[in-house]
């Protein structure tokens, strides 16, 4: 079971990697060739400033889930530190609660990619509903990560060992 979750959880921060770090050359390149044509010649992609705009919210939601797997992402550790034994209650309890409410996220995102899909960008024509899109694959991924962090809290040993895993 355990190597099902590492292999969810490994596929999960690849692909979040993937579009990361596409997603930053490709705009790092989009926004360098611009400004290389706008000094050269005066003029600019049209298109140049639109697409970094869509790939944005790619990054960011790449980033969070990468975040999350890291522990990184949201982490109250003051209270849960000082709870023993029932830390690892309390943390499960936590992450299936936070899971929950990510998956609320992503219901109540279907409304809107109707709405969304409506619009489109001005120059490339691309529906709106490609940016809710990304919000509700990032909501259920983030569900997901959290999910798989349970049996975690299981293996751990208590307060001590899980002090050590989050200073490396």
């Amino acid at each position: 079971m355990n190597t099902c979750i590492d292999w969810v959880n490994r596929g999960i921060g690849l692909a979040c990697r993937l579009v990361l770090y596409a997603t930053l050359t490709l705009t790092f390149l989009i926004l360098s060739i611009n400004v290389v044509l706008r000094y050269a010649s005066g003029s600019s992609l049209a298109w140049a400033s639109e697409l970094p705009e869509l790939m944005f919210p790619w990054i960011i939601m790449s980033g969070v889930v990468l975040a999350a797997q890291h522990g990184s992402h949201i982490a109250v550790v003051l209270l849960t530190q000082r709870l023993g034994s029932a830390r690892r209650w309390v943390l499960a309890s936590g992450a299936v609660i936070v899971a929950t409410l990510y998956l609320g996220l992503t219901w109540a995102t279907l409304p809107l990619m109707e709405i969304a899909a409506d619009e489109r960008t001005p120059i490339l024509n691309v529906p709106g509903s490609i940016t809710v899109g990304c919000l509700m694959a990032g909501f259920v991924l983030l569900s997901v990560v959290t999910l798989t962090q349970i049996p975690a809290l299981w293996r751990s040993t208590g307060v001590d060992a899980d002090l050590e895993g989050a200073s490396t």
